[in-house]
């Protein structure tokens, strides 16, 4: 337990050292969201229908900002070597090293997203399935993301890669994030999106860390 506390220790005193990293991905956020009132009208009845797919879609593409540095760094200078030689489980670090990535990226989206959804008129019962979905979606876009990441260290154009990768497998988490807010800012019932994007979070997470763990070994024997 020690070890796993002083990786997460580890990856958030290098993040806070290379603190433009974080604060891009946070004013990508943001300026996505105020650019959306230029773009379609200040009428609120309308950004009110749109806001939550809209914060949902920025904070996906926001993930993506960050998610293809989650090994990069320890890949160049050569700690990830050690990282995986170590008696430490792989999948133990992997998890340190995701939830690290989740309190760099995921939680500060988590902490803005209200004043964003109070600006676009989400209303109160959007707010709080807006609030759910992201504490339960954002880490599945860690979870997800960190298997690309793993998968093209090395690669040229990577980014190009990882956006191929991973994509794909975000668009579940973005269709039962945006219909549970879609669904309570008109009033209907909006928790079986919730506990669809829950389950998903508990089945994937221990598959998520063993395909990363794995794809981390393979990029070692190259």
């Amino acid at each position: 337990m020690t070890t796993f506390i002083e990786i997460v220790r580890r990856d958030l005193r290098l993040s806070m050292r290379h603190g433009m990293d974080t604060i891009m991905v946070v004013m990508f956020f943001v300026l996505v969201i105020l650019l959306l009132p230029l773009g379609v009208g200040p009428e609120p009845t309308v950004l009110a229908r749109i806001s939550g797919g809209m914060i949902w879609v920025s904070a996906l593409l926001a993930s993506m900002l960050s998610v293809e540095r989650l090994f990069q760094t320890d890949y160049e200078d050569g700690s990830l070597e050690l990282l995986v030689i170590q008696p430490f489980m792989l999948e133990l670090t992997v998890t340190a090293k995701v939830i690290s990535h989740w309190l760099i990226t995921g939680l500060p989206l988590l902490i803005i997203a209200p004043l964003l959804a109070g600006m676009l008129h989400t209303g109160k019962d959007g707010f709080a399935a807006l609030l759910l979905t992201l504490a339960v979606g954002t880490p599945l876009l860690s979870l997800i993301g960190s298997i690309g990441a793993a998968l093209i260290l090395g690669a040229r154009q990577g980014s190009i890669l990882l956006s191929l990768l991973v994509l794909p497998l975000y668009i579940p988490i973005l269709i039962f994030g945006v219909s549970a807010v879609d669904a309570a800012i008109h009033g209907l019932p909006w928790r079986l999106p919730v506990l669809i994007l829950g389950s998903l979070l508990i089945g994937l997470a221990p598959f998520s860390v063993w395909a990363t763990a794995a794809a981390l070994r393979e990029t070692m024997r190259r």
